[in-house]
Protein backbone atom coordinates (compact mmCIF):
# COMPACT_ATOMS: atom_id res chain seq x y z
CA UNK A 1 0.00 0.00 0.00
CA UNK A 2 1.50 3.24 -1.07
CA UNK A 3 -0.07 6.24 1.35
CA UNK A 4 2.37 8.31 1.99
CA UNK A 5 1.78 11.36 3.75
CA UNK A 6 -2.21 10.40 2.87
CA UNK A 7 -2.38 9.43 5.85
CA UNK A 8 -1.89 12.07 8.38
CA UNK A 9 -5.50 14.02 6.57
CA UNK A 10 -8.15 13.68 8.78
CA UNK A 11 -10.89 14.06 6.76
CA UNK A 12 -15.07 13.89 8.38
CA UNK A 13 -16.68 12.07 5.98
CA UNK A 14 -20.48 11.75 7.18
CA UNK A 15 -22.26 11.85 10.35
CA UNK A 16 -25.71 10.09 11.30
CA UNK A 17 -28.18 10.80 8.85
CA UNK A 18 -30.99 9.57 6.79
CA UNK A 19 -31.13 9.57 3.15
CA UNK A 20 -34.23 8.39 1.03
CA UNK A 21 -34.22 6.56 -1.88
CA UNK A 22 -34.20 7.91 -5.05
CA UNK A 23 -34.77 6.72 -8.48
CA UNK A 24 -35.56 3.42 -6.64
CA UNK A 25 -39.67 2.20 -6.47
CA UNK A 26 -39.63 2.65 -2.52
CA UNK A 27 -40.34 4.74 0.14
CA UNK A 28 -37.79 2.90 2.64
CA UNK A 29 -35.32 5.28 4.03
CA UNK A 30 -31.74 3.93 5.25
CA UNK A 31 -28.82 5.53 7.62
CA UNK A 32 -25.29 5.98 6.31
CA UNK A 33 -23.31 4.58 9.03
CA UNK A 34 -21.70 7.49 11.49
CA UNK A 35 -17.85 7.75 11.22
CA UNK A 36 -15.12 9.76 11.16
CA UNK A 37 -12.51 8.28 8.33
CA UNK A 38 -8.97 9.29 6.90
CA UNK A 39 -8.28 9.21 3.52
CA UNK A 40 -5.51 5.92 2.76
CA UNK A 41 -5.51 6.25 -1.22
CA UNK A 42 -6.10 8.73 -3.85
CA UNK A 43 -5.63 9.32 -7.64
CA UNK A 44 -6.65 12.97 -8.39
CA UNK A 45 -5.42 12.90 -11.95
CA UNK A 46 -3.37 15.84 -12.04
CA UNK A 47 -0.29 15.24 -13.41
CA UNK A 48 -0.48 14.21 -17.86
CA UNK A 49 0.47 11.11 -19.13
CA UNK A 50 0.46 7.36 -18.05
CA UNK A 51 -1.32 6.88 -14.73
CA UNK A 52 0.09 6.51 -11.75
CA UNK A 53 2.46 2.97 -11.79
CA UNK A 54 3.14 2.92 -7.57
CA UNK A 55 -1.13 2.58 -8.02
CA UNK A 56 -2.67 1.20 -11.17
CA UNK A 57 -1.43 -1.74 -13.26
CA UNK A 58 -3.10 -3.13 -16.15
CA UNK A 59 -4.69 -6.41 -17.54
CA UNK A 60 -4.11 -7.06 -20.97
CA UNK A 61 -5.60 -8.91 -23.68
CA UNK A 62 -8.81 -10.15 -24.36
CA UNK A 63 -8.82 -12.69 -21.11
CA UNK A 64 -10.45 -15.95 -20.93
CA UNK A 65 -13.56 -16.14 -23.09
CA UNK A 66 -13.60 -12.32 -23.49
CA UNK A 67 -13.05 -11.80 -19.59
CA UNK A 68 -15.23 -14.52 -18.79
CA UNK A 69 -18.28 -12.07 -20.42
CA UNK A 70 -18.20 -12.57 -23.82
CA UNK A 71 -16.49 -9.28 -24.14
CA UNK A 72 -15.15 -7.78 -27.92
CA UNK A 73 -12.24 -5.52 -26.87
CA UNK A 74 -8.47 -6.43 -26.50
CA UNK A 75 -6.95 -4.21 -23.22
CA UNK A 76 -3.90 -2.56 -23.60
CA UNK A 77 -1.86 0.19 -21.74
CA UNK A 78 -1.40 2.31 -24.91
CA UNK A 79 -2.02 5.84 -24.73
CA UNK A 80 -4.78 5.48 -27.35
CA UNK A 81 -7.11 3.58 -24.54
CA UNK A 82 -5.73 5.18 -21.07
CA UNK A 83 -4.12 8.31 -20.64
CA UNK A 84 -4.17 11.58 -17.66
CA UNK A 85 -5.21 14.90 -19.73
CA UNK A 86 -6.21 18.21 -18.54
CA UNK A 87 -7.00 16.39 -15.04
CA UNK A 88 -8.66 13.91 -15.77
CA UNK A 89 -8.01 9.85 -16.74
CA UNK A 90 -9.30 9.06 -20.18
CA UNK A 91 -10.04 5.24 -20.54
CA UNK A 92 -10.90 5.05 -24.32
CA UNK A 93 -13.02 2.14 -26.45
CA UNK A 94 -11.55 2.23 -30.12
CA UNK A 95 -13.11 0.72 -33.06
CA UNK A 96 -9.97 -0.91 -34.50
CA UNK A 97 -8.23 -4.24 -36.05
CA UNK A 98 -5.53 -5.25 -32.48
CA UNK A 99 -4.45 -8.81 -31.87
CA UNK A 100 -6.94 -10.41 -33.78
CA UNK A 101 -10.05 -8.21 -32.35
CA UNK A 102 -12.37 -5.57 -33.57
CA UNK A 103 -12.42 -3.16 -30.38
CA UNK A 104 -9.69 -2.01 -27.96
CA UNK A 105 -9.65 -0.53 -25.01
CA UNK A 106 -8.53 -0.11 -21.50
CA UNK A 107 -8.63 -1.84 -17.90
CA UNK A 108 -6.82 -0.76 -14.92
CA UNK A 109 -6.51 -2.14 -11.13
CA UNK A 110 -4.73 -1.34 -7.76
CA UNK A 111 -3.90 -5.36 -6.77
CA UNK A 112 -0.73 -5.60 -5.31
CA UNK A 113 -0.58 -1.58 -4.83
CA UNK A 114 -3.78 -0.53 -3.39
CA UNK A 115 -6.13 -3.22 -1.37
CA UNK A 116 -8.18 -2.22 1.77
CA UNK A 117 -10.95 -3.94 3.63
CA UNK A 118 -13.60 -2.10 4.97
CA UNK A 119 -14.13 2.32 4.40
CA UNK A 120 -15.38 4.76 1.84
CA UNK A 121 -14.16 4.39 -1.98
CA UNK A 122 -15.48 6.67 -4.29
CA UNK A 123 -14.96 7.84 -7.75
CA UNK A 124 -16.16 11.32 -10.09
CA UNK A 125 -16.50 9.95 -13.36
CA UNK A 126 -18.38 10.73 -16.59
CA UNK A 127 -19.77 7.69 -18.57
CA UNK A 128 -19.30 7.06 -22.31
CA UNK A 129 -22.82 6.43 -24.01
CA UNK A 130 -23.96 3.72 -27.25
CA UNK A 131 -25.19 0.39 -27.10
CA UNK A 132 -22.63 -2.17 -26.37
CA UNK A 133 -20.75 0.33 -24.14
CA UNK A 134 -19.80 -1.12 -20.88
CA UNK A 135 -17.84 1.01 -18.24
CA UNK A 136 -17.19 -0.36 -14.28
CA UNK A 137 -15.77 1.03 -11.25
CA UNK A 138 -15.38 -2.42 -8.99
CA UNK A 139 -13.53 -4.07 -6.79
CA UNK A 140 -12.27 -7.95 -6.05
CA UNK A 141 -10.81 -10.03 -3.36
CA UNK A 142 -7.43 -9.46 -3.33
CA UNK A 143 -7.40 -13.40 -2.64
CA UNK A 144 -8.33 -14.37 -6.25
CA UNK A 145 -5.68 -15.84 -7.24
CA UNK A 146 -6.15 -18.76 -3.77
CA UNK A 147 -10.11 -18.22 -4.49
CA UNK A 148 -10.76 -18.13 -7.96
CA UNK A 149 -14.65 -15.46 -8.52
CA UNK A 150 -16.99 -15.68 -7.50
CA UNK A 151 -14.88 -17.27 -4.14
CA UNK A 152 -12.85 -14.29 -3.67
CA UNK A 153 -16.00 -12.08 -3.47
CA UNK A 154 -16.68 -8.66 -6.16
CA UNK A 155 -18.08 -5.66 -5.40
CA UNK A 156 -19.65 -3.73 -8.20
CA UNK A 157 -19.48 -0.21 -7.20
CA UNK A 158 -21.39 1.23 -10.40
CA UNK A 159 -21.68 -0.63 -13.83
CA UNK A 160 -23.58 0.32 -17.04
CA UNK A 161 -25.20 -0.01 -20.31
CA UNK A 162 -24.37 2.80 -22.30
CA UNK A 163 -28.14 2.16 -24.25
CA UNK A 164 -29.29 2.95 -20.93
CA UNK A 165 -27.86 6.25 -19.84
CA UNK A 166 -30.16 6.85 -17.15
CA UNK A 167 -29.32 4.07 -15.04
CA UNK A 168 -26.96 2.36 -13.23
CA UNK A 169 -26.70 -0.78 -11.47
CA UNK A 170 -24.75 -1.78 -7.82
CA UNK A 171 -24.26 -5.10 -6.95
CA UNK A 172 -22.34 -7.98 -4.99
CA UNK A 173 -20.95 -11.63 -6.30
CA UNK A 174 -19.96 -14.34 -4.16
CA UNK A 175 -20.25 -18.04 -3.81
CA UNK A 176 -23.94 -19.09 -4.49
CA UNK A 177 -24.97 -15.10 -5.62
CA UNK A 178 -22.74 -14.42 -8.53
CA UNK A 179 -23.47 -13.93 -12.19
CA UNK A 180 -27.43 -13.51 -12.75
CA UNK A 181 -27.79 -14.53 -9.72
CA UNK A 182 -25.91 -11.43 -8.16
CA UNK A 183 -27.23 -9.28 -5.13
CA UNK A 184 -27.89 -6.46 -7.44
CA UNK A 185 -30.36 -2.59 -7.91
CA UNK A 186 -30.68 -0.18 -10.27
CA UNK A 187 -30.09 3.32 -9.57
CA UNK A 188 -31.91 5.67 -12.19
CA UNK A 189 -31.32 9.11 -11.92
CA UNK A 190 -34.19 11.69 -11.76
CA UNK A 191 -34.28 13.84 -15.55
CA UNK A 192 -30.54 13.42 -15.84
CA UNK A 193 -27.96 11.43 -17.67
CA UNK A 194 -24.64 9.88 -16.52
CA UNK A 195 -23.16 10.53 -20.12
CA UNK A 196 -23.73 14.44 -19.95
CA UNK A 197 -21.73 15.22 -17.05
CA UNK A 198 -19.51 13.88 -13.55
CA UNK A 199 -21.19 11.91 -10.98
CA UNK A 200 -20.08 10.53 -7.87
CA UNK A 201 -20.53 6.97 -7.40
CA UNK A 202 -19.35 5.35 -4.21
CA UNK A 203 -19.93 2.75 -1.24
CA UNK A 204 -19.88 2.70 2.18
CA UNK A 205 -18.03 -0.80 3.69
CA UNK A 206 -18.67 -2.23 7.06
CA UNK A 207 -17.82 -5.64 8.47
CA UNK A 208 -21.58 -6.41 7.94
CA UNK A 209 -23.10 -4.59 4.92
CA UNK A 210 -22.32 -2.35 2.38
CA UNK A 211 -23.92 1.52 1.54
CA UNK A 212 -24.48 1.85 -2.27
CA UNK A 213 -24.60 5.99 -3.02
CA UNK A 214 -24.85 8.35 -6.46
CA UNK A 215 -23.73 11.82 -5.12
CA UNK A 216 -24.32 11.07 -1.63
CA UNK A 217 -28.09 9.49 -2.51
CA UNK A 218 -28.10 6.01 -0.79
CA UNK A 219 -29.69 3.95 -3.23
CA UNK A 220 -28.97 0.08 -1.87
CA UNK A 221 -27.73 -1.46 1.17
CA UNK A 222 -26.61 -5.41 1.11
CA UNK A 223 -25.90 -7.14 4.20
CA UNK A 224 -24.78 -10.06 5.19
CA UNK A 225 -28.40 -11.18 5.94
CA UNK A 226 -28.99 -10.31 2.77
CA UNK A 227 -26.82 -12.88 0.40
CA UNK A 228 -27.74 -16.18 -0.33
CA UNK A 229 -24.06 -18.00 0.29
CA UNK A 230 -21.19 -17.00 2.64
CA UNK A 231 -20.31 -13.47 3.33
CA UNK A 232 -16.82 -13.16 2.06
CA UNK A 233 -16.50 -9.24 2.15
CA UNK A 234 -14.37 -8.93 5.52
CA UNK A 235 -11.06 -8.89 4.03
CA UNK A 236 -9.10 -6.58 1.76
CA UNK A 237 -10.28 -5.80 -1.95
CA UNK A 238 -8.41 -3.60 -4.84
CA UNK A 239 -10.14 -1.57 -7.16
CA UNK A 240 -10.67 -1.78 -10.66
CA UNK A 241 -11.68 0.64 -13.71
CA UNK A 242 -12.02 -0.77 -17.33
CA UNK A 243 -14.71 0.45 -20.46
CA UNK A 244 -15.59 -2.96 -21.93
CA UNK A 245 -17.06 -3.16 -25.61
CA UNK A 246 -19.77 -6.07 -26.09
CA UNK A 247 -20.55 -9.10 -23.39
CA UNK A 248 -23.16 -10.69 -21.93
CA UNK A 249 -24.33 -7.93 -19.79
CA UNK A 250 -24.86 -4.84 -22.96
CA UNK A 251 -24.85 -7.02 -26.02
CA UNK A 252 -22.43 -5.51 -28.94
CA UNK A 253 -22.54 -2.27 -30.15
CA UNK A 254 -24.52 -1.83 -33.09
CA UNK A 255 -24.51 0.78 -36.28
CA UNK A 256 -25.70 3.51 -34.44
CA UNK A 257 -22.88 3.30 -31.96
CA UNK A 258 -20.20 5.81 -32.12
CA UNK A 259 -16.47 5.14 -31.64
CA UNK A 260 -14.47 6.48 -30.29
CA UNK A 261 -16.19 6.19 -26.74
CA UNK A 262 -14.67 7.56 -23.50
CA UNK A 263 -14.86 6.96 -19.62
CA UNK A 264 -13.64 10.09 -17.99
CA UNK A 265 -12.40 9.92 -14.24
CA UNK A 266 -12.05 13.01 -12.47
CA UNK A 267 -10.66 11.43 -9.32
CA UNK A 268 -10.64 7.74 -7.20
CA UNK A 269 -10.73 8.42 -3.25
CA UNK A 270 -10.22 5.70 -0.23
CA UNK A 271 -10.50 6.51 2.95
CA UNK A 272 -10.78 4.28 6.39
CA UNK A 273 -13.30 3.91 8.72
CA UNK A 274 -10.82 4.82 12.36
CA UNK A 275 -13.94 3.84 14.52
CA UNK A 276 -13.37 -0.06 13.29
CA UNK A 277 -12.65 -1.96 15.93
CA UNK A 278 -8.91 -3.59 14.60
CA UNK A 279 -7.26 -6.39 15.82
Amino acid sequence: MNTGKLNQIQIPVLGLIVLLFMGCATEDTQTVVNFTTRITMQDEFNVDGAPNGNIWGFDIGTGENGWGNNELQYYTDREQNVKVENGVLVITAQREDFEGSAFTSARMLTQDRFEQAFGRFEARIRLPFGQGMWPAFWMLGADIDENPWPAAGEIDIMEYRGQNPSVLIGSMHGPGYSGGDAISKEFVIPNDRFDTSFHVFGIEWGPDEVNFYVDDVLYNQITREDVTGPWVFDKPFFILMNLAVGGTFVGSPNAETVFPQSMLVDYVRVYENTNLNRN
